[in-house]
């Protein structure tokens, strides 16, 4: 698709300032596996948060297709910093569809200041793809939920205001019992182990502990019973987002393979004069232009009304497709380096290692291929 001239406009003002400011902290934040608090608060002073939540709770209402312009930029400087913007959004997509006026009105405008971040705790350690299996359990006490159970795999966990969390409040009726909650910080949250990643370090990925917390029951989101339907909208929803992601890790080892070619020497030319690296640097390039269509496409479904079969279908596409693209792409940049792309003085290793997780979260690629399928049989 073509973008609009506004589109392309944003499109050239994020590429500057990622350049200068997300990427040149890029290979510290990855090194030092900390959260990049100034990478972050530089998207804050850009109005970055905002640009996905409504106008009217203080946002940008910027369409979707804007939203994944953004993603894919700050992907290609710094993935975990990418991360920080998406996270509270994905967390917030539950909110912003099926939350009360009450509870829009709370929270929207804290993350859209920047001034709180969110998550969104659906998974569990024995409960990843199979949501319907989770033990974390919501039992109604007057006008409270009391929270019982651990959420894994949680990014942005101890960083986070805010806990967009499924719960079981009938754990009888399988997946039809999950309801969904909005959880502070502040009552009672725990933080537990941290994982130590292959990728996107800056972004921290842990367990979230709730413990006899109570939640008012004002801040359920939706109906009792509505919790796994809600789940399943918003990934439909996010799924072209980490596509968008993918894309841009890819970008950014495309781009850095070119300028290494342009300048490496070897047998008295630059190698970018040998056609069999210039065969791999162009199907690099065009099947990432391909997964950056795919994403643009599901982005618009949901821009033009988003009609649930169909964005199920696209959304699937362009997250398996682009993020395998990530993967191979990146990998054919650390090859194009040769030695020095297995080095970490050079960003591509880095580019190869954040690639990874886009095929593995917000479902992995093995379950897009089984939604598609069942789209596809009937």
């Amino acid at each position: 698709m073509n973008l609009s001239d506004e589109q392309r406009q944003f499109q050239v003002v994020m590429r500057q300032f990622c350049d200068d400011k997300i990427a040149p902290r890029a290979a510290e934040v990855d090194e030092r596996a900390e959260f990049p608090w100034d990478s972050y608060q530089a998207c804050v002073s850009m109005d970055l948060p905002a640009l996905g939540i409504p106008a009217e709770y203080g946002g940008h209402g910027a369409d979707h297709v804007t939203q994944a312009i953004m993603v894919e930029e700050l992907s290609r400087a710094c993935a975990s910093t990418s991360l920080s913007m998406l996270i509270s959004k994905l967390g917030m997509i539950p909110l912003i569809n099926w939350g009360s006026e009450e509870l829009k009105s709370t929270y929207l405008p804290r993350i859209a200041s920047g001034e709180w971040q969110a998550s969104y705790c659906l998974s569990e350690p024995d409960a990843g793809s199979d949501v319907g299996s989770m033990k974390t359990r919501a039992v109604r006490d007057g006008d409270d939920y009391v929270l019982n159970g651990t959420k894994y795999w949680i990014t942005n966990a101890g960083i986070s205001n805010t806990y967009t969390v499924f719960a079981k409040t009938d754990p009888d009726a399988g997946h039809r019992g999950i309801s969904c909650f909005l959880v502070e910080k502040d009552w009672g949250v725990q933080i537990g182990k941290l994982e130590k990643k292959l990728g996107v370090r800056g972004s921290p990925t842990g367990e979230v502990i709730f413990q006899d917390v109570r939640v008012p029951a004002a801040n359920r989101i939706g109906d009792e019973g509505q919790g796994f339907y809600i789940a399943m909208h918003t990934l439909d929803r996010s799924r072209p987002t980490i596509g968008a992601q993918a894309v841009g890790i890819a970008q950014g080892s495309i781009d850095y393979a070119a300028g290494y070619m342009r300048e490496r020497r070897q047998f008295g030319k630059p190698i970018a004069e040998f056609q069999g690296l210039q065969f791999m640097l162009a199907d690099m390039a065009m099947k990432t232009e391909a997964a950056r269509q795919l994403v643009y496409k599901a982005c618009t479904i949901i821009d033009e009304g988003d009609p649930h079969a169909e964005l199920t279908m696209a959304g699937a596409m362009a997250k398996c497709f682009a993020s395998d693209v990530a993967m191979e792409v990146t990998t054919n940049g650390v090859q194009l380096l040769g030695g020095y792309g297995y080095t970490q003085e050079f960003p591509m290793e880095r580019f190869m290692r954040d690639a990874k997780i886009t095929q593995i979260y917000e479902g992995t690629n093995q379950v897009q291929r089984v939604v598609m399928a069942k789209r596809l049989l009937g």
